[in-house]
């Protein structure tokens, strides 16, 4: 059998065709879970073309039915509290339960020099990084409760670790998170509720590519020789695959991990994490 066979998992922020969210939404089904994932309405620009995000979503969802398993996708904006109580209460009327919370949405906005980052900036970041993910957890725990107990992974950042310049929101919000997942872990252990984050470092997807872009156009110089440069940082000297992020977020949602909680776990290829 395989090791999520019979449980119910949100992953959020699982539109990006090359993301975290959804690579864990597959990997989580590959596994036995049924999927249900989410994104913000909006559109991503794909070859120069933009794609609804939503479309995006269903066509996530529809991977997974076609390789066996159960998915539902919604819209769900983590700003918006009545939305996520909306999607846990809709998770718990179509399913039953909930196992599995994979808190994944994320924004680099913000980013840039720290002396030109506005309020507003700030004030988004940690809307969508940090108070998104904590009102998720708190409509999410009861249902894990009722399951007898569950997994929350938080996706962080070798950002959550240390920091560099030109990311001073983002840094801030996921080193937020790290004593937000602590706190879960801390407190609802006693329930059987588990609570890791997964820290990943250079990782090919849409928004680390648009990161490495805006650094090659701050700098003036060719997106290749930006990034051969940042990877030389990393020891294993190249980014990774959202895939091998995937599979490390399955392992904290599963039976294998069931004594880790609390922890912060670098999927980074050896990359230092800065001051």
């Amino acid at each position: 059998m395989n090791a999520l066979e019979g449980k119910i998992a949100i992953v959020t922020g699982a539109s990006a065709p090359n993301g975290i969210g959804r690579a864990t939404a597959l990997q989580l089904a590959d596994e036995g879970a049924a999927v249900v994932v989410t994104d913000i309405a909006g559109s991503l620009q794909l070859d120069g073309k933009p794609v609804e995000k939503l479309d995006l979503l269903a066509a996530v969802a529809t991977e997974i039915r076609d390789r066996g398993s159960n998915a539902l996708s919604m819209q769900v904006d983590v700003t918006k509290k009545h939305e996520i109580e909306n999607c846990v209460h809709q998770v718990m009327n179509h399913f039953g339960q909930l196992d599995i919370l994979v808190n994944n949405a994320g924004t680099l906005v913000g980013t840039g020099d720290f002396l030109e980052s506005s309020e507003a900036d700030w004030v988004a970041s940690f809307q969508v990084n940090l108070l998104g993910v904590m009102v998720f957890c708190q409509a999410a725990i009861p249902a894990l409760r009722q399951a007898g107990g569950g997994s929350i992974i938080n996706v962080g950042s070798t950002g959550s670790l240390g920091a560099e310049p030109g990311f001073g929101a983002y840094t801030t919000m996921k080193h937020g998170l790290l004593g937000l997942t602590k706190t879960i872990a801390a407190e609802f252990g006693i329930d059987g509720i588990r609570c890791n984050a997964v820290c990943p470092g250079y990782t090919s997807t849409d928004m680390h590519m648009a990161a490495n872009a805006r650094l090659a156009a701050e700098q003036n110089r060719p997106l290749e020789e930006v990034m051969e440069q940042r990877y030389k940082a990393v020891a294993l000297r190249r980014a990774g695959d959202p895939d091998e992020v995937a599979k490390a977020i399955a392992y904290l949602a599963g039976p294998a991990s069931s004594y880790v909680t609390g922890v912060a776990l670098p999927v980074s290829g050896g990359v230092p994490c800065g001051i």
